[in-house]
């Protein structure tokens, strides 16, 4: 390892307090860690600003209403939508989907329609749409991938019809770490009269995005997974589909005017913020993005590129190892999937932890996927740009140290 490496390393490793040297934190497909920034951000507001947005006309309500709608002016940017009434605040990308599931299905979908979504969604991005189908009277269809993760044009073609009208897809899987060509899709969806949703779970913490230049109708992400706070998320949703939408939630700051037998909705995005929202998340996830930004995309996606090749190259040196999706790096997004011959994952997962190695097992919350793949469980290491190479050193030795724990001989 180089001495710029190291030190870099470690400037950017003292901004995260819960980051120790003697664990290895692989867990970040899940949730990452937080920066002291975003630490500082939510205390200060809770210290200096708390009070109910949006609602009061004294000074801290003002405060607190401007660093909320501040926060919402970060998203906007950082996605490069067109307005501030293009962006909701959510819990989460779960939320965030949940959302459209409810409010645009409503009145968009009739017996016969159909829901296309893809065999490697998240169960966010799964279930609202059979939830959908089956108040609605539509038709859920999967269009499936290659054992890479690679869906083609002509399957997407061949799976959409007439009557798909809304499309559903992940830009990055939490599996097989695989990116969609989003715009290409997007672009088919449109051709075919369909709204298109894009689950951007994975790819907005890892990939700079651009919502114009990707084509979609919508697109859901939380802040947790990039530096951010949980229990805020964020739905896009280009404006003329918002408006005719109905509000998903009722009650308090999402209406504008009551009578005892009916009301009328507040104009976007607060029609979908019913009651009092999480300022302090909005501003964490302000902070989070600023963080981003002076990180710097070069920096993110080097350093992420790296670490993945780095872990991957070893792993697959590892003949007991086996990855799942591509065999290239370029091709996982930090998102490195595995089964290893004889030992259950959950199992890998225990003894790695006794190692302090923090990886995930299980379904990944992708159970279509995995059994589609010959599986049902895999362990996940997953990578952000503050590991390091001894977070990836630490994995592979404590790797080859599981079976023979389990009594297995090589």
């Amino acid at each position: 390892m180089s001495a710029d490496l190291q030190r870099e390393d470690a400037e950017i490793r003292k901004e995260f307090p819960i980051l120790t040297s003697d664990e290895a934190y692989l867990d970040n497909s899940a949730t990452v860690q937080k920066p002291q920034c975003v630490l500082d951000a939510m205390e200060k507001y809770y210290r200096e600003m708390n009070a109910n947005p949006l609602r009061g006309l004294y000074g801290l309500s003002v405060k607190a209403t401007e660093a909320y709608e501040d926060a919402r002016e970060a998203v906007r940017a950082f996605i490069h939508a067109d307005s501030t009434e293009e962006i909701v605040f959510t819990r989460n990308a779960t939320e965030s989907l949940n959302l459209i599931g409810y409010a645009w299905t409503a009145d968009n979908l009739k017996p016969g329609d159909e829901i296309l979504i893809t065999i490697m969604e998240h169960h966010s991005n799964l279930i609202p749409w059979q939830q959908a189908a089956a108040r609605t009277g539509a038709v859920l269809k999967y269009v499936e991938c290659d054992r890479s993760g690679s869906i083609s044009e002509e399957a997407f073609r061949a799976a959409i019809t007439p009557k798909t009208r809304l499309v559903c897809m992940t830009q990055v899987s939490n599996v097989l770490g695989c990116e969609n060509s989003i715009r290409r899709f997007a672009d088919i969806a449109h051709e075919n009269g369909a709204v298109f949703v894009c689950d951007g779970a994975q790819s907005v913490p890892h990939l700079p995005v651009d919502v114009k230049e990707l084509g979609v109708d919508f697109l859901a992400f939380s802040g947790h997974k990039m530096y951010g706070p949980m229990g805020i998320g964020v739905l896009y949703g280009r404006k003329e589909i918002l408006e005719n939408m109905p509000p998903f939630l009722f009650g308090g700051e999402m209406i504008e005017y009551v009578t005892r037998d009916s009301a009328t909705w507040n104009e976007l995005p607060h029609k979908f913020e019913a009651g009092t929202v999480n300022a302090g998340g909005a501003v964490g996830l302000h902070a989070a993005i600023d963080f981003m930004q002076r990180i710097g995309w070069d920096t993110i996606t080097r350093r992420e590129d790296h670490l993945t090749q780095y872990c991957m190259e070893q792993m697959q040196e590892l003949p007991y190892i086996h990855i799942l999706g591509s065999d290239r790096w370029q091709d996982h997004h930090g998102i490195i999937t595995f089964l290893m011959d004889g030992v259950h994952p959950h199992d890998v997962a225990t003894i790695l932890d006794a190692m302090h190695v923090d990886v995930r097992a299980g379904h990944h919350c992708a159970q279509p996927l995995l059994k589609y793949l010959g599986t049902m469980s895999t362990t996940r290491a997953s990578i952000s740009f503050y590991n390091t190479e001894e977070d990836i050193d630490r994995l592979i030795n404590a790797l080859k140290r599981v079976r023979p724990e389990m009594g297995i001989k090589d």
